[in-house]
């Protein structure tokens, strides 16, 4: 087996709507600086789709395979992806990413994840057009509707499970509840703005993000807010 991210400590798999699963797990970005991501797993019978993966433990993995069979992974962020890889190693994914997705080892993607194409029933490919890197958003078409994002749309709740370090970074740069982050932002260009008003069109009440806490009944709501915070800010404010 190639030499994979090793797994960082999580917390237990545990269903947050019928069939739609998530974990939160760790990402560390340098010693002592560690933050959480979340991995939303869809149950489809026997078999699970897993968005946003984090590579578990060997207890952890025993409690996902009780779930079902891992039979695809799909990266739907630019900057995330990490353990994909691993996911497709390990298992026998299929690993879905958007058109012109790259890994930094060299793993290939096996199909591409598009609108029109993607392995979950009733789920809605949303493609963040205006952006600089490939990134996407799922809806999932059940209670309600279901918007599962990376890092385009987080939900601060709290920051239990950073590290000291990944706490102050994060409280410094103004993360907190239902926000579009600065450095996504800068890094996809400001005409994302354009996007997220496209995203506000669709049928959805709740969110899954890969950073933070899931928001219920309240998710579209919440995006008004988080852009008109982010999009009116002057540029000296904008963490």
């Amino acid at each position: 087996m190639t030499d994979f991210p090793a797994a960082l400590p999580h917390g237990p798999i545990r269903e947050e709507f019928p069939g739609i699963f998530l974990v939160t797990g760790s990402f560390a970005f340098g010693p002592g600086l560690r933050i959480t991501r979340n991995m939303t797993i869809v149950r489809q019978g026997d078999e699970l789709v897993l968005i946003n993966s984090v590579r578990l433990t060997p207890e952890g993995e025993a409690q996902l395979e009780k779930l079902g069979k891992v039979k695809h992974v799909l990266r739907i962020g630019a900057f995330h992806g990490a353990d994909d890889p691993y996911f497709k190693d390990r298992f026998g994914a299929t690993l879905w990413a958007p058109p012109g997705t790259t890994f930094e080892n060299g793993t290939t993607i096996d199909e591409e994840l598009r609108p029109g194409h993607c392995p979950i029933e009733g789920a809605r490919v949303f493609v963040f057009e205006k952006g600089k890197k490939p990134e996407i958003a799922l809806l999932l078409e059940r209670e309600g509707g279901i918007l599962v994002t990376c890092d385009c749309y987080q939900n601060w709740t709290t920051f239990e499970g950073c590290s000291l370090l990944g706490k102050l970074m994060m409280r410094a740069m103004g993360f907190g509840p239902t926000i579009i982050g600065g450095p996504w932002v800068k890094a996809m260009g400001s005409d994302v703005r354009e996007d997220f008003e496209r995203l506000l069109e669709l049928p959805f009440v709740s969110l899954i993000p890969a950073h933070g806490t899931v928001l219920e009944r309240a998710a579209k709501a919440g995006l008004v807010t988080a852009m008109a915070s982010r999009f009116t800010s002057s540029p000296q404010k904008t963490p």
